[in-house]
């Protein structure tokens, strides 16, 4: 471990302790003569999909197979999303009625986790409403779930682990991943931005980097194991290794990566404007394996209103980043999320943004309406627009990307691109571009898993449609 660094590594002791307490799970089941089953649940962003991996990689440990479905499951978990009041709403429904399954399997053990069990308006609604549910855990406590596995199941008790704290990294975890061509990487954890209208940074911690060796070494495992797309992610991966004492940021982790032998190709989300600059984008730019690819999240187009969130840099620096990346890379597929409503904002402030989708001309848009989220600075400010203007607004905003989305597909009918088949659906198979453009195109199943030339010969507003070359 490096001894510069600020931010605390569990101790290779511990998770070695962990790893021993689902022996002993295994062993628990073993002796009743069967053979578990879990059902893992995921909401909300790649970050939670990364760590539901982990918690299925910790089960399998512990000697259980998965169901498709929380009926008859001996363990349930539902890995939540606190970043929009619907998503927490629809968790809370679907934990309600896992009161029904819980019934017909008393032996059921139902736990959360994720974002939002590191609130403790959560918890304490869990603790009160929700007595079938044996335990939660928020995601500083991932690592330490089979030592609340074994507890709910030996004592029988409900088990919180929710302490508010700043959080480690845990190396080692097992992982069990849905996919065996495309990959997430987690390079870090926690947010140290501080979005007025943001609650990551109040339930996932501070920013924690992981050791680029240890990067390395998972990234060099799964090229080896044939994965053909590696998604590094972090709330804001350009802030990777501040907290590590090295000379290293993501630019040079990106590089390195890049070194590594094989046929892949390397993505990265998300990438926050206030800290992008010319380095990031001259090493994607010089790099084939570096994906063509930038999420790059704006959220408004008002300098007054990106102000209010806190945010860290105007539209002129946004529209400056831009420019140079698209200089560098002329074939950059852009994309960008955008907060239609945010409190106090007025319609000429909304104009702004349109305006700014109209000159930057985005692949596509994430849109959101706002969501206040309690707890953060910005849902205590006056909010005076009616939901009802907001809806108007957003499908304003969402008529004139889906207009930009479809004209820029049209624009890819006639080309060539090269293509990883990374799927089937229906009778045809399906394929991303390098810059993540879904193709359908019809074609034998055995080509999955490749790397080929397509040719697109049709396109929609989401899609694209095309054949073989060769």
């Amino acid at each position: 471990m490096n001894e510069n660094r600020k931010t605390p590594v569990v101790p290779r002791e511990q998770m070695e302790e962990q790893l021993g307490i689902c022996a002993r799970v295994a062993a628990y089941w073993h002796s009743r003569g069967v053979t578990p089953v879990a059902y893992v649940e995921t909401y909300g962003c790649q970050q939670n999909e990364a760590d539901s991996e982990r918690i299925r990689g910790l089960l399998s440990q512990c000697g259980y197979g998965f169901a498709q479905e929380a009926e008859g499951a001996d363990v349930v978990v539902m890995n939540t999303c606190a970043i929009r009041e619907h998503a927490e709403q629809r968790v809370f429904g679907n934990l309600g009625a896992l009161t029904h399954t819980k019934r017909r399997h008393p032996g059921q053990k139902i736990f959360l986790c994720g974002c939002m069990a590191g609130q403790t308006v959560v918890t304490d609604r869990i603790k009160k409403s929700y007595p079938h549910v044996d335990g939660v855990f928020s995601t500083h406590h991932l690592w330490q779930f089979p030592e609340i596995l074994w507890r709910v199941l030996t004592t029988g008790k409900r088990v919180f682990y929710v302490a508010d704290e700043a959080g480690a990294v845990a190396e080692g975890l097992p992982v069990l991943r849905d996919d065996s061509l495309k990959a997430w990487v987690s390079i870090m954890y926690g947010c140290n931005n501080f979005c007025t209208y943001c609650i990551v940074p109040y339930v996932r911690g501070r920013e924690r980097s992981r050791e680029p060796e240890e990067i390395l070494a998972e990234c060099r495992e799964l090229v080896a194991s044939g994965y053909k797309d590696i998604t590094l992610l972090g709330q804001n991966v350009n802030s990777y290794g501040k907290d590590l004492g090295r000379n290293m940021d993501f630019a040079d982790l990106l590089e390195q990566i890049a070194r590594i032998p094989g046929d892949f190709l390397i993505r990265f989300m998300t990438s926050h404007p206030r800290d992008a600059g010319p380095k990031l984008f001259d090493t994607m730019a010089r790099n084939p394996k570096i994906a063509k690819q930038l999420h790059l999240p704006v959220q408004c187009g008002s300098d007054r209103v990106l102000k209010a969130m806190n945010r860290h840099y105007d539209r002129a620096r946004y529209l400056e980043l831009v420019r140079y990346a698209r200089e560098k890379m002329p074939e950059l597929v852009l994309t960008s999320d955008v907060i239609v409503g945010f409190p106090g904002e007025t319609e000429a402030e909304f104009e702004e943004t349109l305006s700014l989708i109209s000159e930057v001309r985005f692949d596509a848009l994430f849109t959101f309406i706002y969501s206040p989220r309690p707890g953060t600075p910005a849902a205590k400010l006056p909010d005076p627009v009616s939901r009802e203007e907001k809806n108007r607004w957003f499908d304003r905003l969402c008529a004139l990307q889906n207009g930009i989305s479809e004209e820029k597909h049209r624009a890819y009918v006639g080309r060539r691109y090269r293509v990883l088949v990374d799927g089937t659906e229906g009778e045809l198979l399906t394929a991303r571009t390098e810059g993540g453009r879904l193709v359908r195109l019809a074609g034998d199943k055995a080509l999955v898993g490749q790397f080929r030339e397509v040719e697109i010969t049709g396109s929609t507003t989401w899609s694209l449609t095309g054949v073989f070359v060769d």
